[in-house]
């Protein structure tokens, strides 16, 4: 029985007294614990360790001495920072609080920064795949995670204020890593997804076709053809940098073109509203 409701909280301690992550070690740690389950968090010099409170907390780091030690009747576990071990030593402290087992970690999913967020609707019309919606406030929100393409981080780069994260993907600003500049001023885009992928896509596939119509019907093979078109979608993907998920799962160009339109009107509308509450909600408003 779980003699707490609260979750475990892990925390990665890089401060004094101990040796900072090289950033694979970080990242390998974060992503073992997450894909784990736990929620975790990263300590250092101008972030201190969270104070213990309700919930069971284990703090793990690489030492310069001996690993910290505390009574056993707090909540709080001191352990070595082995990027091996640490879902390991995440879930046996888990089970000696008694706290609640964790649920496996969406593994690919879009996080909004709502403190860069402007709500301009971009990704919402962008998107193919319904994954963003709008709550009852008017603002954007990631509405249907599971809808998400693996490694898929299209809506990220075409968001204009980097807004957008992907806590799996294996580069910043994409991963959550801090904003620059440059980073925004690089991301400042408009992109026509029917253009994207609609037109360039499903041109290159015609004209491959095409060329390829006399030799297929010599061939008279359907596995050719799938061979054909594997490698068809193979070359977009790498020049395009369209994961192979995405490819697989269009739809027609025409479907394309009908859920871009809808998904445009949704945005515009979405938009309107938003602007229309903020202005009610100005204090100038009469």
């Amino acid at each position: 029985m779980a003699l707490t409701d609260l979750p475990l909280r892990v925390v990665l301690y890089e401060g004094p007294g101990a040796t900072p992550l090289a950033t694979d070690d970080r990242f390998a740690a974060v992503r073992s614990l997450l894909e784990g389950g736990f929620g975790v968090t990263r300590s250092g010099a101008a972030r201190p360790v969270p104070p213990v409170d309700a919930s069971p907390l284990l703090v793990l780091g690489r030492w310069e001495g001996a690993t910290p030690v505390t009574e056993s009747d707090t909540r709080l576990r001191w352990g070595a920072l082995d990027t091996a071990t640490v879902t390991a030593q995440a879930e046996a402290t888990r089970a000696e609080f008694g706290a609640p087992a964790t649920g496996p970690w969406k593994p690919w999913f879009p996080v909004i920064d709502y403190d860069r967020c402007t709500n301009c609707m971009q990704c919402l019309s962008f998107c193919l795949f319904d994954v963003y919606g709008v709550s009852v406030d008017h603002t954007i929100r990631v509405e249907n995670p599971s809808n998400c393409k693996v490694n898929c981080p299209a809506c990220s780069r075409v968001c204009p204020e980097v807004a957008i994260m992907f806590p799996k993907y294996h580069a910043g600003p994409i991963d959550g890593a801090p904003v620059s500049e440059t980073d925004v001023g690089r991301e400042k885009m408009k992109v026509d997804i029917s253009a994207l992928l609609g037109g360039d896509i499903y041109a290159r596939l015609r004209e491959r076709s095409a060329d390829a119509k006399t030799r297929f019907s010599r061939e008279r093979s359907s596995d050719a053809a799938l061979a054909e078109r594997r490698r068809c979608l193979t070359k977009m993907a790498d020049a395009a940098a369209i994961p192979r998920e995405v490819l697989d799962a269009l739809p027609s160009a025409e479907e394309i073109q009908r859920r871009s339109a809808e998904a445009a009107k949704r945005a515009q509308e979405a938009f309107a509203a938003f602007q229309e509450a903020s202005l009610r909600n100005s204090p100038s408003a009469p």
